[in-house]
């Protein structure tokens, strides 16, 4: 088998040497997504709810280039600027999910990218959406 990367124009750009996705066979890794517009490449969600949401978004615009979907989550990593915000983003998360669970590491990080509040990263299957 050979590795896949996946680029999508309906999430944002990579802003370094890397891919937003790597693929190989039926599993998908994504890139941290950060709550980047992908057409102005800025930070235009201020509250952890708004940036939970476009981050998600990203996300699924990167699965859903990828052959998947948030169905097709298997694991998911949450970086939080500050476990304060675990509540507000949980709810965001819980219903951007609904009923399907894919395993969750959750951490606070220090200094993520552009300052952001929340980064969230993710391993999928192909074929979920």
């Amino acid at each position: 088998m050979t590795i896949g990367f996946v680029s999508t124009p309906d999430a944002p750009k990579a802003i370094g040497p890397y891919s937003q996705a790597a693929v190989y066979g039926d599993l998908i890794f994504t890139a941290g997504q950060i709550a980047l517009d992908p057409a102005s490449m800025e930070i235009q969600a201020e509250g952890i709810v708004e940036q939970t949401e476009r981050v998600l978004s990203n996300l699924e615009a990167v699965l859903e280039a990828a052959g998947s979907g948030l169905s097709g989550v298997l694991k998911t990593t949450v970086f939080l600027q500050s476990m304060s915000d675990f509540a507000a983003m949980n709810e965001v998360y819980a219903r951007r999910f609904g009923a399907h669970r894919p395993a969750r590491s959750t951490v606070a990080a220090a200094g993520l990218p552009r300052n952001v509040l929340v980064e969230i990263e993710v391993v999928a299957v192909k074929g979920q959406r």
